[in-house]
């Protein structure tokens, strides 16, 4: 059961061969027995899973079920949740209990989804390997010496431990694709405006998008169609008719050109990374794909740009806690600056100051011009380039992440090198563009998942689901599970 696709649960469920209440506990009692191993949950509250699983089951005997009504899913806590603690991985809201839903925790609610519990996060979703959390750092569910990835490295273990069958996930800057990379899932990031904000702590307001991660692309398929949705809420939000993001999937690839940018083929990438992506795109080939040789000349550009408006927006949007209204609050202080300075002193961890700090300093007097409008500028070039790029092919391929998962550790004394990981799906974020990663292999060395990352157009994903779909039916890598559980 813990192996079956959404479709299979839901087809469990109908025949009767199980509950949702029995399902709900199948799950509940694998998050018991392996989450103080992975710590990829920070709350859990089985009480109100199996009261939504009752509710579940009694809308199924009423016939009023939909594909999605009675499946367990785990949130990452980075979205509120009424009812639930609401986290963000940080000190500043160890204690927050949200009042009201995010639009995502609707919108799954309304499909008659079951929340599981909270995934663990990088703090403020500021993180590449889910290490900045103020619970403590996510375990690869592959090594537990290794991270996940991050910001979404609480959902990415979860589901890859089978701790539950999908998740949500957000993705600033590669967050829902890099940990599903790294942890052998398919992880979707949706054309930004597609999937409501609203309700999702902010980070990079221009840049956060809240996607699906699963084990296959159907799944993130039934998912997205319960998730997107337009939402007066949202200022971001795009109003646009509905669309059925499983219609492409059994659509045969023969003549899709996928481009194959010559800036993510060169240095920096692990030669067990380029064998796997190298196999994955022969696979295609095999199918009747065609692919082709594009440039995205200002590619590589994208890290210091992001570098500079991702904090920037963080900055902005984290004046917010200040210990006066809600979160965390210092016990000392003097007067009302004193407890400013201490509840954000004590409430952040090392890297959300980081940012906030050069998130300040770029937007300051005398650099705003130097560095925040030049970044910008870099990200209008960026956008131009896959415009130009969409021309001649109509989904781009490469891989996730430049390497497989690295040791807890490792990178967290230098920065520079931990940004890295996002070094080819940031240019994603800037231009708003939907991407996915799909596991296409294993590492050589150790046996470790590599993801192959699809970009499409925009509002494409249609198209992009049913490429790696195509896939998918003829390999097995989104199947397997960690030996180790």
């Amino acid at each position: 059961m813990i192996n079956s696709s959404l479709r299979q649960l839901d087809a469990a469920l109908s025949a009767k061969h199980i509950s949702s209440v029995e399902l709900a506990q199948v799950f509940l009692e694998r998050i018991a027995h392996l989450n103080p191993r992975l710590n990829a949950f920070i709350s859990v509250a089985p009480e109100k899973t199996l009261l939504q699983a009752q509710a579940a089951d009694q809308l199924r005997s009423s016939g009023h079920a939909g594909p999605l009504t009675g499946i367990p899913l785990a949130h990452k806590d980075i979205f509120c949740s009424e009812g639930w603690l609401t986290t963000c991985g940080s000190k500043m809201l160890a204690n927050f209990v949200s009042p009201y839903d995010a639009h995502v925790v609707q919108c799954l609610k309304a499909a008659g989804v079951v929340t599981l519990g909270k995934t663990n996060m990088d703090e403020f979703a500021m993180g590449s390997s889910n290490e900045t959390s103020h619970f403590g750092p996510v375990r690869n569910p592959w090594d537990t010496a290794r991270v996940p990835g991050g910001s979404s490295g609480g959902s990415a273990a979860a589901v890859a431990a089978r701790l539950a069958p999908a998740a949500t996930g957000t993705d600033t800057g590669g967050s829902i694709r890099q940990p599903a990379a790294l942890c052998g899932l398919t992880g979707l990031k949706p054309t930004y405006g597609l999937v409501s904000r609203y309700g999702m702590i902010a980070f990079a307001s221009s840049l956060d998008q809240g996607g699906p991660m699963a084990k296959s692309a159907e799944d993130c398929a039934l998912l997205l169609n319960a998730m997107a949705g337009f939402d007066r809420r949202d200022s971001t939000s795009l109003e646009r008719p509905a669309e059925d993001y499983l219609r492409l999937l059994e659509q045969p690839i023969a003549g899709l050109r996928i481009g194959l940018p010559k800036e993510f083929f060169g240095e920096g990438m692990a030669g067990e990374v380029r064998s796997a992506v190298d196999e994955a795109l022969k696979e295609l080939r095999r199918q009747g794909a065609v692919t082709v040789d594009i440039s995205l000349p200002n590619s590589g550009l994208s890290l210091p740009a992001y570098y500079v408006i991702a904090p920037a927006e963080a900055s902005s949007n984290l004046s917010r806690f200040d210990g006066v209204r809600y979160g965390y609050r210092a016990p000392e202080y003097g007067d009302l600056t004193d407890m400013y300075c201490k509840s954000r002193g004590q409430g952040f961890g090392a890297e959300v100051k980081r940012r906030i700090l050069i998130g300040t300093y770029v937007l300051s007097h005398g650099y705003y011009d130097a560095y925040y409008l030049q970044a910008q500028k870099i990200r209008r070039l960026i956008a131009g380039d896959f415009t130009e790029a969409f021309k001649h092919c109509d989904i781009i391929a490469g891989p996730t992440a430049p390497g497989v998962a690295f040791p807890i550790g490792a990178k967290s004394a230098d920065p520079v090198e931990m940004y890295l990981s996002d070094i080819y799906t940031i240019a994603v974020n800037l231009a708003g563009l939907p991407a996915m990663s799909i596991p296409c292999g294993f590492g050589s060395a150790a046996k470790l998942p590599v993801g192959l990352h699809l970009i499409g157009n925009y509002f494409d994903e249609a198209r992009m689901l049913g490429l790696a779909h195509r896939y998918q039916l003829e390999t097995d890598f989104h199947r397997v599970m960690p030996e180790n559980l």
